[in-house]
Order: structure tokens, then C-alpha cells, then sequence
């Protein structure tokens, strides 16, 4: 399970063409944090896990290898909070995109 944390969540980055100094601001740790969790050498506590999740908008299951689906389950969610959702996820997208321009 450990070894699938890391390669997702390198993948991950490299998909959204982020580096990890820019993964850690974002989520709020510093650079060692971020290339400790890509090569197993750490894992990360829930909070980071969930904030990873968020950044990626994954699931903490797929981040974990339980699951190959990568998208977030809405179902159950009222229409403000998948509104909610939906904002927070285009707000993460604005900051990647801007974060790309350095």
C-alpha cells in the first residue's frame, strides 16, 4: 500500500505539472516533506493525506491504493455543498494554473 501512496502521489504531481516546493506550499509542509512522502521514505499524517487529496481532487482511498477510481463521490451532498465543492476545486485549479506561469 505504501509503495502505491508514493507513485500516485508522484504521478499525481506530474500530471498537474507542479513541483514538489509548489505541492508544499500548497498543502503546507516544506519541500523534504513532500519528496519523503514521493520516495516511501514517510507517510503523512491524516490532515496532510486529506489536503493531498484535496489538492489532487482524489479520493484518500485511491491516494491509499484501495481504489483505482480518482474521482471525489458527491452522492449524498447537498446542492450547496457540491456547489461548494465545486468552487474550492476551481479556486485549487486557479492557484495550480498560476503556479504553472513561474
Amino acid at each position: 500500500m505504501i509503495s502505491t501512496f508514493s507513485s500516485r502521489l508522484k504521478e499525481l504531481r506530474q500530471i498537474k505539472h507542479l513541483r514538489q516546493e509548489q505541492v508544499a506550499r500548497l498543502i503546507g509542509v516544506n519541500k523534504s516533506a513532500i519528496s519523503a512522502y514521493e520516495n516511501n521514505l514517510r507517510q503523512p499524517s491524516f490532515d496532510i493525506l486529506v489536503r493531498l487529496a484535496n489538492l489532487y481532487r482524489v479520493s484518500t482511498d485511491y491516494l491509499l491504493g484501495q481504489t483505482n477510481a480518482r474521482s471525489i463521490d458527491l452522492t449524498g451532498l447537498t446542492e450547496e455543498d457540491a456547489r461548494l465543492i465545486c468552487e474550492l476545486v476551481a479556486s485549487m485549479s486557479q492557484k495550480n494554473a498560476k503556479l504553472n506561469d513561474f
